[in-house]
């Protein structure tokens, strides 16, 4: 696994745009957010998205994966429909440590190979993060990046991860010390918002 040390104070472009390449070619890149590190792909390559759901022993059926974006427009690419209140609800709270679980469009069915009707969406508030999605022109598909630890949930130490997922990525993108608390997530796909997971954002 190749290892890219970039600071969020100095974001070296050249660095990003070859990670970029990395996930056009169907690789896996380690990424840093704003709650934890994460394990991204390319969306819209489905070998990739198999890749990604094979190095967390999950079916693409059943995997818990949310799609990084940059701004809300790449959101409704890949949505249904938001009603004001969802869409109000949503701007209120990010770029943020939230993922709001949304009514997937069928783009999204065509790259899990199956009839799901629901993904997580999130805005993250960190520069590298929102830097790689720039350049590699769209939304990343990720999951978080568990820790083996007893005692974390969630990996956040760059020389950890470089020692223990050498098998899983292409790529690591070191940006320092992450947090240890994923996003908090709430189920927007139904009649009212739904507290699915308490995270690092504060609900409500």
């Amino acid at each position: 696994m190749q290892r890219a040390e970039v600071a969020s104070y100095y974001i070296e472009k050249s660095v990003l745009d070859g990670a970029a390449g990395i996930l056009r070619d169907g690789g896996l890149v380690i990424v840093p957010t704003d709650t934890v590190y994460g394990l991204a792909c390319d969306p819209g390559n489905k070998q990739a998205v198999e890749k990604l759901c094979r190095a967390v022993g999950k079916k693409p059926s059943s995997a818990l994966l949310s799609l990084l974006c940059a701004d809300f427009r790449q959101i409704t690419d890949y949505t249904l429909p938001l009603s004001g209140a969802v869409f109000r609800l949503l701007k209120s709270h990010l770029p943020g440590p939230y993922t709001f679980i949304l009514p997937a469009a069928s783009r999204v069915e065509k790259a899990f190979h199956s009839k799901r009707k629901t993904i997580g969406f999130r805005i993250p508030e960190h520069p590298v993060c929102l830097a790689l999605i720039d350049a590699f022109d769209g939304p990343l598909m990720v999951t978080s990046l568990h820790s083996d630890d007893h005692i974390l949930d969630y990996e956040n130490d760059p020389d950890v991860i470089a020692a223990h997922q050498p098998g899983q990525a292409d790529l690591l993108i070191d940006s320092g010390l992450c947090g240890i608390e994923p996003s908090t997530v709430i189920d927007c796909s139904g009649p009212e918002p739904q507290l699915i997971r308490a995270g690092k954002g504060i609900w409500p």
